[in-house]
């Protein structure tokens, strides 16, 4: 019998998140930020779609049409349950790679994804999708790929070697994946306890393994147990897609764009000593000892000249996508908090305090380092999900619609189920963080019920009805007239300040 896996993990869905790198509007920005010009965003390719959140919302909150395929024919199901309750132009199948990419009826696109793909296929399935991409990524158009890197996960790949070794070998199918790996951990642990060398001599090896008993077995499944798990140097990935001809454009996580956030000045100035590129971003890993790359590559770097570059930039249009009290002045970097000075950032969020989209042109310019600080300042802020690039008014009327049917669902999805904790926003075309109780409370809004009490009135008899309620510092609250006024005081807090912010972005 032929294993449509491929040994993939299947028993175990994948988990409901949301990707925002994935996000075309914000490869703009990236892009422009590192002196390219962007294509025009018409047709999307996402492959390895996982649950379908992230091509569902980037489907319904800006104007591409979105194609996609997932093997897994469950995570398939709840993606098309989603496509179909909003309408989005979302074309998503459950075929192997080597199916889907054969079609030669898809189009040609401009933005492919390949998120949490990379490192978890065999060369094999390398091989097609660097195929697919040779033939369907458009001249001009963007892949954005992410994976893991080395050196990074160099200490830990034989301890994961061991784990999935240990599941394979000791383990017992009729377990469930989650017993084998509850498993495996434990067998490490007892490892551990016997003092070996190889611990001795990678002391942060038993730290990961810590840390991961604490971690989503859903995550641990697809992320350590699958038989393929191949973390590369970014130059190996270069050797990879060069009969693609793509070339490494920048790094999809925009507060990578302003180096002085990670890298010392000693780092900073080897780095520019260096003329080529790729090795550029080798030794850049080796610094910061990167796990983890989200890139953008292009096929065919069409660089912008000084004028067009600048014009372009004051026309990207940026929106504040947290309420103005919550912004945070101190970002985490490798060296440590960094704290943004307040005579920078402090005028350029309140242009934009009222959440409406402005150009980065019309922002006030620092009295020192003039455009270019101003540049930095907006990097950092949508790097952190403070502010967020947003697409012109036309693509935001046209994309509400859409948007409003996909989030009535996910609300109305929301009662029985916290998966999914994203809702679409035609403002920034993507995604922004909206959880559980706080859908509950919008389906109730949207139901006609118009006191924040009712609407928690409403979320607790719902919780109720299933056995669950809320937790206060992670315990249980006893009665039902505690959750009642837990539950209250979420519902009026969310009223006073998400709600306004959810309907300046679009979301409701």
């Amino acid at each position: 019998m032929q294993d449509w896996t491929a040994g993939y993990v299947s028993e175990i869905a994948y988990t409901y998140g949301y990707y925002p790198e994935l996000n075309p509007q914000r490869a703009r920005l990236a892009l422009l930020s590192a002196g390219l010009l962007p294509p025009e965003f018409r047709h999307a390719c996402e492959l390895g779609f996982g649950q379908g959140v992230s091509v569902n919302i980037h489907a319904a909150a800006a104007g591409a049409t979105w194609h996609g395929t997932d093997f897994n024919p469950t995570q398939t199901g709840f993606a098309r349950e989603m496509a179909r309750a909003s309408g989005v132009r979302a074309h998503l199948r459950d075929q192997a790679f080597a199916e889907f990419c054969a079609d030669a009826s898809l189009p040609e696109f401009d933005f492919i994804g390949l998120h949490g793909v990379w490192s978890w296929v065999s060369d094999a399935n390398r091989e097609v999708l660097v195929d697919f991409l040779r033939r369907k990524l458009a001249v001009g158009g963007v892949l954005c790929i992410s994976y893991n890197t080395m050196p990074g996960w160099a200490s830990f790949a034989p301890m994961r070697h061991l784990m999935a070794q240990h599941m394979g070998v000791l383990g017992s199918d009729g377990q469930g994946i989650t017993a084998r790996i509850d498993g495996a951990l434990d067998f490490v642990g007892r490892l551990f306890a016997t003092q070996p060398l190889f611990a001795r001599a990678n002391p942060l090896v038993a730290e990961r393994v810590e840390a991961m008993k604490g971690y989503n077995r859903h995550y641990l499944a697809h992320e350590f147990f699958n038989r393929d798990w191949h973390p590369m140097h970014v130059a190996t990935v270069a050797d990879w897609l060069a009969p693609a001809k793509l070339s490494y454009a920048c790094s999809a996580n925009l507060t990578e764009h302003v180096p002085a956030l990670g890298l010392t000045p000693e780092q900073r100035n080897l780095l520019a000593d260096i003329p080529d590129r790729m090795f550029r971003e080798t030794v850049r890993d080796f610094m910061l000892n990167t796990q983890f790359r989200r890139d953008y590559w292009v096929k065919g770097r069409r660089e912008a000249s000084p004028l067009q570059l600048v014009e372009r930039l004051r026309e990207e249009r940026v929106v504040l996508a947290v309420p103005r009290a919550e912004v945070s002045f101190t970002l985490p970097g490798p060296l440590g908090e960094v704290t943004l000075n307040p005579a920078v950032y402090g005028p350029v969020l309140d242009a934009l305090a009222d959440h409406t989209p402005r150009a980065i042109g019309e922002l006030p310019l620092p009295a020192q380092g003039g455009f270019g600080q101003l540049l930095e300042a907006v990097l950092l802020l949508c790097g952190s999900g403070q502010v967020a690039p947003a697409q012109d008014e036309a693509a935001i009327q046209a994309a509400r619609p859409v948007v409003a049917r996909l989030n009535t669902h996910l609300c109305a999805a929301a009662r029985g189920s916290g998966d999914v904790t994203w809702l679409a926003s035609p403002v920034t075309g993507g995604g922004v963080p909206v959880d559980r109780v706080a859908q509950m409370f919008l389906g109730a809004r949207a139901a006609g019920i118009a006191r924040p009490a009712a609407w928690a009135e409403a979320a607790c008899a719902t919780l109720a009805s299933q056995g669950q309620g809320l937790l206060r510092e992670g315990k249980p609250l006893a009665s039902e007239e505690e959750n009642l006024a837990e539950m209250t005081r979420l519902a009026e807090g969310f009223a006073a300040q998400r709600l306004p912010l959810l309907q300046a972005l679009g979301v409701v």
